[in-house]
Order: structure tokens, then sequence, then C-alpha cells
């Protein structure tokens, strides 16, 4: 074993401006998705090769993250001057199985408003099972994992790191998951309109723009356009009704909608009613005679 590769395990150098975790203790990943990613991982009986690269990313080490079709790619600094290069491959999916999963997803109004709103639901995972196409790997060997450094373990701590990381701009951006397995959200959400709108005969709202945040997260400029989706619940009850001006109808603003009966209806009942229902006292208290003590005693002072 040469000197070099007993270099590499010293301290790494301080990084100024790298991608920190945000998570600064305990487990990493807020959201189901980047959780169930990390149980995965943890999973394939991978032990402390995944967790020796928590401090890394804690530390900021990981220098650029990146995530495209099939691929993750990043740098992540060392102790040696230069970065090491990180890359972790996972099949896209193809654009046949991609057309088969839309038309799932649109055929559900359920599944469109959450993925329009920018969510992915629990159940999502479900169906990517359904059409053949799960959404995380099944076994270690569907990761094609690749690293520079002179580290002979699969993953070394920069490829750990590079997982932590990943879960965390999962986090951010559900979305980058999908895009990993061969869809943009932007692609993905503009098929989802169209098929919406095939099928509820509605036009196709413009496009929201999604920017990046300082912090990672995104946002949509443009509203959101969950219009093109029928009126579901209250919203389906209320779709037919025509909105009246407050000016117009404030003098009658506190009336009833439908007409009231001059005086409300009146439930007779008898002044022991309660007694009966509540059953006998125990025996300590007084039993049966303080029954019959409280019943003559409701009707003296009931209304006659």
């Amino acid at each position: 074993m040469s000197t070099d590769r007993f270099a590499d395990y010293g301290r790494p150098r301080k990084v100024d401006g790298g991608l920190r975790a945000r998570s600064a203790k305990g487990a990493i990943g807020r959201s189901w998705w980047s959780r169930r990613f990390l149980e995965v991982l943890e999973s394939f009986a991978l032990g402390t090769r995944l967790t020796r690269g928590r401090s890394y990313a804690r530390a900021g080490q990981v220098l650029r993250l990146d995530i495209a079709p099939g691929r993750v790619t990043a740098q992540v600094q060392g102790s040696r001057p230069r970065p090491y290069e990180v890359s972790i491959a996972l099949a896209a999916f193809p654009a046949e199985l991609w057309t088969r999963i839309e038309d799932e997803l649109a055929g559900q109004a359920f599944f469109s408003a959450r993925l329009l709103a920018g969510d992915l639901p629990d159940e999502l995972e479900e169906l990517f099972v359904a059409a053949g196409a799960p959404l995380f790997p099944a076994a270690v060997d569907e990761l094609t994992q690749r690293c520079n450094c002179p580290d002979f373990a699969v993953p070394c701590k920069h490829l750990a790191a590079t997982f932590y990381l990943l879960a965390e701009a999962f986090d951010a951006d559900p979305f980058e998951l999908l895009h990993w397995r061969g869809r943009s959200r932007a692609d993905l959400l503009d098929r989802l309109r169209a098929r919406r709108a095939e099928a509820t005969g509605t036009a196709v709202s413009p496009a929201p723009t999604a920017t990046r945040d300082k912090d990672g997260s995104t946002s949509d400029e443009a509203p959101s356009v969950v219009d093109a989706l029928p009126p579901v619940g209250a919203a389906r009850a209320l779709a037919g009704l025509t909105v009246t001006p407050l000016a117009e109808a404030a003098d009658r603003f506190w009336a009833s909608p439908v007409p009231l009966p001059d005086r409300p209806p009146r439930l007779a009942t008898g002044p022991d009613l309660l007694l009966r229902q509540l059953g006998p006292p125990a025996p300590a208290i007084g039993g049966p005679g303080l029954l019959e003590r409280l019943r003559r005693a409701y009707r003296a002072f009931g209304p006659g």
C-alpha cells in the first residue's frame, strides 16, 4: 500500500461555501421520500460505510451536487488539495414507461392535484411499484457508485456524504427524485396538465416557472395551475352558485336563506327524564330511596 493511500485518511481540508447539511444532529431527512431513500440504503447492510460520510456532509465538504436523469455527480473535498469526483448512477425509466406512469397519475385526480401543488403523496411509491417502476433501488447493485479517491470501500465517505446531501436535496425539492429517474419537474407537470385538460375539456394554464432559492428549495413564480382539475368536495357543491356583491346584499346579510318558523319546535319531556337515564345511585349515597326523593323534588320544582 502506497503512502498516498495513508495520506487520504488525514483530516479533510476545510471548505468555505460548501453544501452543508441542514441537519446539525440526529437523523438526516425530513420528508417521507428522503427518509425512505436513506432507509433503503441502510437496508443494504452498508454499516458504517454510509454513516461515516455524515460528518463530511455536515461539515460542508461537498462542493457541488448535480442531479440529472440517471446520474448524480458531486465534488467532495477530502484531505488532498484536489476535490474527489463522485458519481452515483441509477437507471432512468424509459420514455414508454414514463408514459404509462403519467397516464396512471393523470387518471387519478388525487395524485394530479398533489403533484401540481408540489407534493409527493405517500401512496405515490405504491403506484410506481404497481406500474413496474419502483422509485427506489431494490438492490445495491442497481446503483453504480464511483469515486476517484484511493479508498477501496464502496461507498467511501465521499460517496456517503453525497448520499446524505442527495437526501436533503429531495427534502428541498421532491421532484429531484423523479428527475433522477428520468422526468424533470417541468416536463412531468406539463404532461399531467395536458392529460387532465384532455380528460376534463378545459384549457391548460401556463406552466409556472420554478426558481431555486439560496437554501436549495424551489418556488413557483407563476400561480398554481390546479384550475385545470375538476372541482371536488365543497368546491363542486358551490360551483353553480351565483355570487352577489356584498353591497347589493348588505340589508339581508344576516337574514336566514330559508324561512324560519314563528317559534322553534319544542320537545316535551318529563322533569325526571335525566333520572331515568342515569339509573339508581349507589347505596353509599342513598340508593333507590335517594332516586325517589329526587324525582319528587324535580316534579315539585319543575315547570307546572
